[in-house]
């Protein structure tokens, strides 16, 4: 067994993106149908594409239910997509490609639970050296890498290397969580709602930790959350999701000083103000999301969208470049698509 583990070497350079997603789609075939027959399937990602880049934060925002932790448990394999492909550094993840545990080593996650995704029969340390263990790190020196991952994020080891994850709180279970994830030295992090189900107070506590945790060990983060005030305090870019689609794309001032989908505009426009002046009347967004078993035709929103018009029905709206990094995919922001409406779009 060896005593530590080695450092991963960049293959790419910075120029080559750290993680590309490639047409991921994620069919669940409905049960109760005639002669076992599938009734029909819930598309929760249909042909999600996008980068993460090398030393950066991309967040991903939507509506629950809109495919967000879907796609971070196909892009982690916790779930084998229906098709599409994962490109890591320039390796495909696969038998084919970069071997499943050299992949996982390099990416994990952390979870909005913190207290069910711990092992409740493990100490501390022992959560945290699991995967060094795993990897071929003899029990000594994972036990002491463990000590200083704790020190790390804040916990003093000969505090809390022996506890169980019920003596501890929400705070202190998802620095643990935080902690066991960094023990395998990973270059990228998927952090669904890491923060979520934690007070206010402790939320800004666990953000900074995860600002200098970036800085420190050189980390990429996929950041997962439907709160966009946390997204945009610690994100570089900016991905939205509606109904298993990737609508909009952007740098983090871009989306929110100019958002050109109206998707993003309406949940720009739910976060609560505190001037009264800004305060709004009238919700920004009507009615419900469609029904991922059969949705809508041609653009998803348009069921919901007051700019909708009959070519939204009948086109699905690609990608349309709107300068820089910004991409959004609605009839509006393009060119010569057949809507009558100008690419400035407000919600």
């Amino acid at each position: 067994m060896s005593s530590t583990l080695q450092s991963i070497p960049d293959l790419g350079g910075p120029a080559q993106s750290l993680l590309s997603v490639k047409g991921l789609i994620k069919h669940f075939p409905l049960k109760g149908g005639l002669l076992g027959r599938s009734p029909g399937k819930v598309q929760a990602v249909s042909g999600v594409s996008f980068e993460v880049r090398k030393g950066e934060t991309l967040g991903i925002v939507g509506e629950s239910g809109c495919g967000k932790s879907t796609t971070s448990r196909l892009i982690m394999s916790l779930m084998q997509p229906t098709a599409g492909e994962i490109v890591f550094d320039g390796q495909t993840v696969g038998s084919r490609g970069l071997p499943m545990k050299e992949y996982r080593r390099q990416v994990q996650m952390v979870f909005q639970d913190s207290y069910s995704s711990l092992n409740p029969r493990m100490t501390i340390e022992e959560l945290i050296a699991f995967g060094p263990r795993v990897h071929g790190v003899d029990r000594q020196n994972a036990i002491l890498s463990a000590h200083d991952l704790l020190a790390a994020v804040g916990l003093n080891p000969e505090q809390f290397g022996r506890r169980y994850p019920h003596e501890l709180s929400g705070g202190q279970r998802q620095r643990i969580n935080i902690a066991r994830a960094l023990a395998l030295k990973p270059r990228l992090l998927i952090l669904d709602e890491p923060v979520s189900a934690l007070d206010k107070s402790v939320q800004a506590q666990v953000l900074n930790l995860l600002v200098d945790l970036k800085a420190q060990y050189d980390l990429s983060y996929l950041f997962i959350s439907h709160d966009l005030n946390v997204v945009q305090h610690v994100s570089d870019r900016v991905l939205v999701m509606y109904l298993g689609r990737v609508v909009e794309i952007g740098p983090v001032d871009s989306i929110y000083t100019s958002a050109a989908h109206p998707y993003t505009n309406a949940l720009l426009a739910s976060r609560p103000s505190m001037d009264p002046d800004q305060r709004r009347t009238e919700p920004p967004l009507f009615g419900d999301p469609p029904n991922p078993v059969n949705p809508p035709s041609g653009c998803h929103f348009r069921t919901r969208c007051k700019h909708a018009e009959q070519v939204c029905s009948e086109s699905a709206p690609e990608m349309s470049a709107l300068g820089g990094d910004h991409l959004a995919a609605c009839l509006m922001a393009g060119k010569n698509n057949g809507h009558t409406k100008s690419q400035s779009i407000t919600a």
